[in-house]
């Protein structure tokens, strides 16, 4: 889950096969990490959570997350070779990966600062 503000990543699980369980986890730590931020739980109950769907086929909502991915994939993915580890070692990379977005690549749209950088200079929670 990607916070389309800043695109810091919020929440990730990782596993070897997309389901449910997956699913759920990731919304339960996102659910876990927004509401610490001041005010999010007044927010919520005010307004509810909405999901951002689309239409088949149609991609603008879920841009953020391909992009990350697509990034992922160039920068550290196919570098890594992947594919030549062992199933076990596949899933570590992938915390680390999430690291670096969040803490040290500089997006231009931030002022040349990474997500965390980005939320410490507005006074918000890294």
């Amino acid at each position: 889950m990607i916070d389309c503000h800043d695109g810091k990543i919020v929440a990730y699980t990782a596993g070897f096969s997309p389901n449910a369980e997956l699913a759920d986890r990731m919304l339960v730590k996102a659910a876990a990490c927004h509401c610490r931020w001041p005010g999010w739980p007044d927010l919520m109950e005010r307004y509810g959570p909405a999901r951002s769907t689309g239409a088949k086929g149609r991609s603008p909502d879920n841009a953020a997350a391909e992009g990350f991915f697509g990034r992922m994939k160039t920068e550290a993915v196919y570098p890594g070779h992947w594919e030549e580890r062992p199933r076990g070692e596949v899933l570590v990379p992938v915390g680390d990966c999430i690291h670096w977005h969040d803490h040290k690549r500089i997006k231009r749209s931030l002022g040349w600062m990474s997500p965390v950088q980005y939320r410490q200079s507005q006074g918000t929670a890294a």
